[in-house]
């Protein structure tokens, strides 16, 4: 389709394409924009650039949230000025340097609680600079400029630069400012600034993968090392290629300790894989899959213990499931999705005091499979309790999915000859008219609609 639009346009001559541009200039100040920099030269556009920044320190305005998605496009289009008129790769990482110069002001003009305005410069500002600081032979240059701009980062952007350092700097450059940087934190007294410095030698020294010096700079930094800091060890020794070692930091962190568990563990099953060790990665493939049942830990493990056990894994663990007394959703949600509708059935029925409507997601879901399966009063169980669940907190922006649920429960009724220990439908509607009754917007919506 984007295409076929584009050939259309090609097949338009410029005097049309002129004339569309200059009457849409007319209502959008964007376009208007786009086209002052198209018949810019390049000098042109440098000073727009400048004169656009200089612009933004001087002003008073201010955007709010409902703002910011326009805010941040006039922030790309200021971007697009530079990349447009600067070819010198130092002159563009200078002004690049400039523009994150410029955080505090374009942070206090505007309220960015949706991210767009720091997306601009994590992203946007981050890739141009990367461009031309990748073309520019000056390495140390670069170097200076990107401690220079990070010296202090009150608004937490301009670490962007250090992080991508490796991406346009070799590791002789990279260890340079490293050494600047373990400077700085000795003789930074405040301990904010220290730990700022030291978080900047971390993130150089993992993108050159010299894991000792991120331990060591890690244990000065925290000091007393929690879970997350050991885990974060761990993975810089993994990337460095040092299995044994960052085996060895993982199995610091306590027996049973759950903080970041997942993290852990994903590390734990990379550590396995390079060791060849096939029992310990089945062991923990095994434990992943038995405390969360999924369609993706079960191919996870079979792809290490062979897909011909499939059968074997999944009757075991159908069994284990069905002895539990705690109803898990995610528990269904794997019977249903291996093929076990009538275990998933059972196990709903047997657990349906446990149903929860407040669980929106998981439960509908269930729902509109155990109906798909023509199971009918499995299906009813976790309607009602979706209904219910509106009903009880009084949600009116939720009546219509109530009043969906409800005409649900009518048409289901019918299909349905033993209600087993399961009020009928009917009375299970007078229950809700004797506690709901007095919400007339819904009735009256239910009574018109059905």
């Amino acid at each position: 389709m984007t295409d076929s639009r584009k050939q259309k346009l090609f097949n338009l001559s410029a005097e049309t394409l002129a004339e569309a541009l200059l009457n849409l200039a007319v209502h959008s100040d964007e376009a208007d924009d786009l086209i002052e920099q198209l018949i810019a030269t390049p000098k042109e556009n440098v000073q727009r650039f400048t004169k656009k920044l200089s612009s933004l320190k001087h002003s008073r305005r201010f955007i709010d949230w409902r703002g910011a998605a326009s805010f941040s496009r006039e922030l790309e289009m200021l971007l697009q000025d530079l990349k447009s008129g600067v070819d010198d790769p130092l002159t563009g990482v200078e002004l690049v340097a400039a523009f994150y110069e410029a955080d505090s002001t374009i942070f206090e003009m505007c309220d960015d609680s949706s991210g767009n305005i720091g997306d601009v410069f994590r992203y946007d500002a981050k890739e141009l600079f990367v461009d031309y600081a990748s073309r520019c032979t000056e390495k140390e240059k670069i170097a200076d400029i990107i401690l220079k701009v990070n010296q202090k980062d009150n608004y937490g952007i301009r670490d962007t630069l250090i992080d991508c350092a490796g991406e346009c700097l070799p590791e002789g450059a990279i260890r340079t400012m490293i050494a600047t940087l373990q400077k700085w934190a000795d003789k930074e007294k405040d301990e904010y600034g220290k730990r700022h410095h030291l978080r900047s030698i971390e993130s150089l020294a993992r993108q050159i993968k010299d894991a000792q010096l991120f331990e060591k700079t890690r244990i000065a930094s925290w000091g007393k090392l929690n879970s997350a800091a050991i885990i974060d060890i761990a993975r810089v020794y993994l990337e460095s290629g040092d299995v044994e070692t960052a085996h060895l930091w993982l199995k610091k962190i306590p027996e049973g300790e759950t903080f970041q568990a997942y993290e852990r563990d994903k590390l734990l099953e990379d550590i396995y894989h390079k060791q060849g060790d096939s029992e310990k990665l089945t062991e923990l493939l095994f434990q992943k899959f038995k405390s969360y049942h999924s369609t993706d830990t079960l191919q996870t493990l079979l792809d290490v213990i062979g897909h011909d056990k499939r059968d074997e894994v999944v009757a075991d663990e159908v069994e284990q499931i069905l002895k539990a007394d705690r109803l898990r959703e995610s528990d269904a949600e794997f019977l249903i999705a291996v093929g076990r509708i009538d275990e998933a059935e059972d196990y709903l029925l047997k657990r349906a005091d446990q149903l929860d409507g407040n669980h929106y997601g998981s439960l509908l879901s269930l729902a509109e499979a155990m109906e798909s399966e023509n199971r009918h009063l499995a299906a009813s169980l976790m309607y009602r309790s979706l209904l219910v669940s509106i009903l009880d907190r009084g949600y009116t922006k939720a009546y219509p999915h109530g009043i969906r649920y409800l005409k649900k429960l009518d048409k289901l009724a019918a299909g349905i000859s033993d209600w087993k220990e399961f009020n009928p439908h009917e009375a299970f509607k007078k229950q809700i008219i004797e506690g709901h009754g007095r919400k007339r917007s819904f009735w009256s919506k239910y009574e018109v609609k059905k």
